[in-house]
């Protein structure tokens, strides 16, 4: 059972890993369907790129800011989790031990994603550090 709920735990985390990566990659990427065609592939689109390359440049989003959200979310998620721990101590009838225990888990999952997310940097850091030059 348990397997089962950090699945969805997981799901939910992918879910909003998915979110962050949509808002960073271009509109008209976002808006097409699954099976059309990325016009940046086609004849036209590669003929054309030196107005993509413009208007993509405003678009992009530094891999430190996407890293540092990242950070935030999860620092945000752990604070939020801690506040409402406090509140049902404290005795705060508004707050319910489901809403605390689920916020728990977010806290958790959230933090060992972002531990996942960690070990792989560092590991590819290593990796690219003991290339042979």
């Amino acid at each position: 059972m348990a397997d089962i709920s950090n699945r969805v735990d997981i799901n939910r985390v992918l879910m909003q890993m998915r979110e962050m990566r949509d808002q960073v990659q271009p509109s008209d990427v976002r808006t097409m369907g699954a099976g059309m065609v990325n016009p940046a592939n086609t004849l036209e689109g590669a003929l054309r790129s030196d107005t993509v390359n413009q208007t993509s440049s405003t678009d992009k989003v530094s891999f430190s800011d996407l890293l540092k959200q990242a950070v935030d979310s999860v620092s945000e998620t752990q604070a939020r989790s801690g506040e409402l721990q406090t509140a049902y101590e404290m005795g705060d009838t508004s707050v319910d031990i489901t809403q605390v225990m689920i916020q728990m888990q977010k806290a958790s999952v959230s933090f060992e994603a972002m531990t996942q997310v960690r070990n792989r940097l560092v590991s590819a850091y290593q990796d690219i550090m003991n290339m042979p030059l």
